[in-house]
């Protein structure tokens, strides 16, 4: 039970803002404008030039070259000499593509965070407590990935640095990166190497035996290949896309006038060690080919595996193997949870011994020798002679890490096993409690699920494709929103994503990435059935109103708004002749909605089409009248409500009373087929005929053989239509079988892709499916905001059978607290409002709570009673 006696938490408020419940927000206006109504918006507000950054007099600078090969990391060094111990030590930083920057010996920072070539964001550096009076040694270790990674589209290399110092006595210093920074080629990891897969730029192979190791201390001497920086022709307000630096691979330039560098608009992660829990098993591999050929290429029956321990000596933090030429001794290691970081470990064993850390998200003991199981997700280091700690330089996620130790002849120790793990900072801890045991482990999970995909960008699932996607990823921002209170990562997700609108109208799905650049001139020529998700579009233009529903913020749309208009007017040129959207043969986009109802393409256009009318009128229509373009969002009503017409004309079957998704063409295919998604979305946006829904709710409630159900990451449509029904026990019943019984929640603590997955596989097993946290914050607490920032807010508690459900929901006008306690027909209720914050209390009308004052007359068998903000309410509750 969460403790509400203590005060409660002030909360910082963001500008003026305007707000929706979800799916009680009142109806937007309607409008009898015609569908020919010219679109002329209203001129835009300038963007904020808050985030925009002028690194002069600070030069780009990069290791002198003609070209850059791809997986190339080049060091750079600065040596600083200081009066006195600074007061303050602060500026900026950004490599291209990833840096890792060092002062004295010491691991500062990793970074930065992925954004679109044309607006780079640069970090924030803060050096007051590592810099000393006398010699002090700045170190950059920068790859340009050049290969297209799942973080990095496209870009070109250069690094660029400043810090202003000041010291006690007022006097300043400032530091650039310029032409005398002395730089190395870092031969250790192979210039040229070849990525790891399709959507990971880096196969890293480390050699110690030829890195300059303590380059980035003051005892280090540079040796004569050392070189000084060469200075780039690029602006230092300018990311490194617009230099004149020839990009070879690719022939890539930028547009100056069109790109911008802009300060970081998130906090920097946080990083902590977190050390593996056990040696689970360890083996011997006899190698009938040679290990490298296997890794590179995948040989079979490339080894035989002897599964007896390798393990000769150890302690509980030391695990001591034999190696010689022709085998490998295997070390794999448990991390008690799923989590995301830089794996690590310390080894000594005879110079030129190789070891292949490999991680994988799940594993069973016993079964597949070699984790080289999930996408080539291995890195080789080879030692030098002596103690070595290696640590990989890109972030993994996984659960499980293994060592592959060969290739010289002798003992091997290993020790100091773990994952450097990183996090997003949140503004406030997730409190969220119930009394169902297996409840209660679903919501963990999706927490911990959100601490691995909720960092810089939001993604699916960082094991695989480590890109962001609005659609069924971007669902995720109602639990950044409710559960942690974090505004700024909601919008750096609807700036960054924007940013991929196509020439033609069209969003790419997956942004900043380099996996819908690719797709674009695959589906050219018909080499991938997979192209930008044009529903991923239509859900990003929710993601963008419920950031204004949440927060208000004005700003951060100014420039995504254009980009939404553009999407909105090439839907319009998209209908077919019918006033539908249709969902083949559409070029070079396509349309997913993930169901498994689907025998054919063309039974998703029911469902799209009432996303996409839902679209126009509750989510696009009313951000146009925020941001002053009431014409426009008529328009968008005027049309929302025909394709709305015309899809029920086709699709709604009133001997059913539900919309059939093959309605058109069930006389030539002999059966029915149904979805929750077009249901649910029917049932949310009121678009059944007449109002009625009790077919579709019942529909919904008892899922008939024949209803295809959407995967985990989109189930929270079914969910939220029935908690606006007043149905939650089917929703409470799935999060204790369905989501309890994957697997992943058991030994992963996280949500996976799939129902269930496999051990050993590709499959997901750390995802994006959150919708048991943020459905228990919106449906069964049923806290939604009905004006700007929660100034007004509704509060529909449905527990079900539920004994005890108690969480903090943070809003931008504070903190709410809700505590339920006690079986239905006695069930104490207690909610406290931040000032500022007024709420519509909304239960069944057999409630009579005479206490509060009620709203109107009771409608739909509901009746609203109000609370007052800055007050704690308790009263008791009998129906529900």
């Amino acid at each position: 039970m969460i403790d509400f006696t203590t005060s409660r938490r002030t909360f910082l408020k963001n500008s003026s803002v305007s707000s929706l419940s979800l799916w009680l927000a009142p109806n937007a206006p309607e409008t009898s404008a015609p569908s020919s109504l010219p679109i002329s918006p209203q001129p835009f507000i300038d963007p904020s030039p808050a985030l925009a950054l002028d690194l002069s007099p600070a030069k780009w600078i990069w290791y002198p070259m003609q070209r850059c090969l791809p997986n190339t990391v080049v060091l750079f060094r600065k040596e600083l000499n200081l009066p006195s111990k600074p007061r303050s030590a602060k500026g900026y930083i950004i490599g291209d593509s990833r840096y890792l920057f060092f002062t004295n010996g010491q691991r500062i920072q990793f970074g930065p965070a992925p954004s679109d070539p044309r607006w780079t964001e640069a970090d924030p550096l803060d050096l007051t407590n590592h810099l000393n009076a006398g010699t002090n040694v700045l170190g950059a270790q920068v790859l340009f990935y050049g290969h297209g990674d799942g973080t990095w589209p496209v870009g070109k290399p250069g690094f660029i640095f400043k810090i202003d110092i000041e010291f006690a006595n007022g006097n300043t210093l400032q530091v650039i990166s310029d032409g005398t920074w002395q730089t190395l080629i870092a031969r250790s990891w192979p210039p040229g190497h070849y990525k790891r897969w399709y959507l990971r730029a880096f196969q890293e192979e480390f050699d110690a035996r030829h890195y300059p190791h303590k380059w980035y201390t003051t005892e280090y001497v540079p040796f004569e290949e050392w070189l000084l920086a060469q200075e780039l022709n690029n602006p230092a307000n300018k990311p490194p896309i617009n230099s004149t630096f020839n990009e070879y691979a690719l022939d890539i330039s930028g547009r100056v006038e069109a790109s911008q560098l802009r300060s970081r608009s998130i906090p920097l992660l946080k990083e902590n060690l977190v050390s593996v829990t056990k040696l689970a098993e360890s083996m011997t591999v006899r190698w009938k080919r040679s290990p490298q050929e296997y890794f590179e290429f995948g040989t079979p029956d490339a080894y035989v595996v002897q599964r007896l321990p390798c393990v000769v000596s150890s302690t509980p933090q030391s695990w001591t193997v034999n190696v010689d030429k022709d085998r490998g001794a295997i070390l794999t290691f448990e991390l008690k949870e799923q989590v995301v970081g830089f794996p690590y470990f310390t080894i000594d064993a005879p110079s030129g011994t190789i070891i292949e850390l490999m991680v994988q998200e799940a594993h069973l003991v016993g079964g597949e020798p070699l984790l080289n199981t999930k996408f080539n997700s291995w890195t080789r280091f080879i030692c030098r002679t002596g103690t070595n700690r290696f640590e990989t330089f890109d972030y993994e996620s996984l659960r499980w890490l293994q060592l592959h130790i060969h290739g010289s002849e002798g003992q091997a120790v290993v020790s100091n096993v773990g994952v450097r793990r990183r996090q997003y900072p949140w503004p406030n801890p997730a409190q969220v409690q119930c009394s169902d045991a297996k409840i209660q482990k679903v919501l963990e999970a999706a927490i911990n699920t959100l601490h691995n995909s909720c960092q810089e960008t939001i993604v699916d699932g960082m094991a695989r494709e480590r890109q962001q996607y609005s659609g069924d990823c971007g669902h995720q921002i109602h639990s950044l929103q409710n559960t942690f209170g974090d505004r700024l990562l909601h919008a750096r997700f609807i700036n960054t994503y924007s940013q991929g609108i196509t020439l033609d109208g069209y969003f790419l799905d997956a942004w900043p990435a380099f996996d819908r650049l690719a797709r674009v001139m695959e589906r050219q020529v018909g080499l991938t059935p997979w192209g930008p998700l044009l529903d991923h579009g239509v859900g990003f233009n929710f993601d963008c109103w419920y950031y204004y529903l949440y927060t208000g913020d004005k700003l951060a749309l100014t420039e995504v708004m254009p980009r939404l208009v553009k999407f909105f007017n090439y839907l319009l040129k998209l209908r077919a002749s019918n006033g539908l959207l249709p969902v083949e043969n559409l070029g070079v986009p396509t349309v997913w909605i993930d169901h498994d109802a689907y025998k054919k393409q063309r039974h998703k256009q029911c469902a799209f089409n009432l996303y996409t009318a839902a679209m126009m009128q509750k989510a696009f229509a009313p951000l146009c009248d925020a941001m002053g373009m009431s014409d426009l969002g008529n328009k968008a009503r005027a049309v929302g409500n025909e394709i709305q017409a015309t899809t029920v004309k086709l699709f709604w079957s009133s001997a059913r009373g539900m919309f059939i998704n093959n309605l058109p063409w069930i006389a030539e295919e002999k059966e029915e087929r149904i979805c929750d998604r077009s249901l649910a979305t029917a049932i949310l946006y009121d678009q059944c005929p007449e109002g009625i829904t009790k077919f579709c709710v019942k529909t919904l409630a008892n899922p008939p053989a024949n209803l295809g159900l959407s995967y985990p990451a989109n189930a929270n449509w079914r969910y939220w239509a029935l908690a606006k029904a007043g149905n939650v026990q089917p929703i409470i019943d799935d999060f204790r079988t369905r989501w309890y019984g994957m697997e992943s929640v058991a030994e992963n603590n996280t949500l996976a892709e799939t129902w269930h997955v496999r051990h050993d596989t590709t499959q997901q097993w750390s995802h994006c499916p959150v919708a048991p946290l943020f459905v228990t914050y919106m449906g069964l607490a049923g806290i939604q905001p009905l004006s700007p920032a929660f100034k007004k807010a509704q509060i529909r508690p449905q527990l079900g059978d539920l004994d005890q459900l108690s969480l903090i929901n943070y809003t931008t006008q504070g903190a709410i607290l809700f505590s339920a306690t006690g079986k239905l027909g006695n069930r104490t209720l207690e909610v406290s409002l931040p000032q500022g914050c007024e709420a519509e209390l909304v239960v069944p009308v057999a409630e009579e709570l005479k206490s509060l004052p009620a709203i109107g007359q009771p409608t739909n068998g509901l009746r609203k009673y109000r609370l007052t903000s800055g007050r704690t309410h308790t009263f008791i509750l009998k129906t529900i």
